[in-house]
């Protein structure tokens, strides 16, 4: 550790920081109208037609996939958008001339991507406090849970950007494989509700696990086992951060 670039390391990671932070009217608001027109809207609306799943108010069991649907979004959003931007305004070999290690370029990213992901899931889960009351049954458990899967889908985000060519291609990735996941992971309804062929495929879902996980820290129910979907959580984390540092020590479609 003592060949760490400390000064450099976290200059980096201060700047990913300071960079979402400082347009916070598009970096967290959005997520926090959006969340709240999604609770208004899918919440006190359908709850007149569906009371409760698994023993809780309908607006209550959609709110853990919310914020966990913030947190990754923002998260990946982050660095894949930092990423791409560094490459299309060619500051890429500013960085890479930097002393600074691939170790330490990629961590300085996943850490704004992931601080960034996890402000976004705090504040969803106190406006459900404040906005309906919701409880939170295991706090340490939900917090250390959102700060898990916004390291990991800031990783991935860090992978995205470092592949993608242009915005297109990055929304493209976001919309046609990120949102749909979320979607389809059970945010608004229970697995257990869909034909068994569809079940079947929810689990193969890699999203169902992170919305299982935060839906059994906050309201004590789940889908499927908790241990399971923070199991996945970890595997993922580790994954992701392994595959986003091997991709930058490549240097792939990074370097020339």
């Amino acid at each position: 550790m003592s060949n760490v670039n400390w000064i450099g390391f976290w200059t980096l990671t201060g700047r990913e920081v300071g960079r979402f932070f400082a347009v916070w009217r598009q970096t967290i608001i959005p997520g926090l109208i959006s969340s709240t027109l999604y609770i208004l809207i899918f919440g006190f609306t359908l709850q007149q037609r569906i009371s409760e799943i698994n023993g809780v108010s309908y607006t209550l069991f959609i709110i853990p996939g919310l914020i966990m649907m913030n947190a990754l979004t923002n998260a990946t959003s982050n660095t894949a958008s930092s990423m791409l931007q560094m490459k299309l305004l060619q500051q890429i070999p500013d960085l890479l001339v930097a002393p600074l290690s691939s170790a330490e370029i990629s961590l300085a990213y996943i850490i704004g991507g992931t601080i960034r992901g996890f402000v976004n899931g705090i504040l969803i889960m106190i406006l459900g406090v404040f906005l309906i009351d919701m409880p939170v049954l295991h706090p340490f458990l939900t917090i250390g849970f959102i700060l898990m899967v916004s390291w990991a889908f800031s990783a991935m985000g860090l992978m995205i950007g470092q592949l993608a060519d242009s915005w297109d291609m990055l929304a493209m990735m976001q919309n046609f494989i990120l949102t749909p996941l979320s979607f389809l992971g059970g945010i608004f309804y229970s697995i257990s509700m869909l034909p068994e062929w569809a079940q079947m495929i929810s689990h193969f879902n890699p999203i169902y696990y992170m919305i299982n996980g935060m839906r059994f820290s906050i309201l004590g129910i789940a889908d499927s086992d908790p241990w399971l979907s923070f199991g996945m959580g970890l595997f993922l984390t580790f994954l992701f951060t392994f595959l986003a540092m091997a991709f930058m020590q490549s240097g792939k479609k990074i370097k020339v």
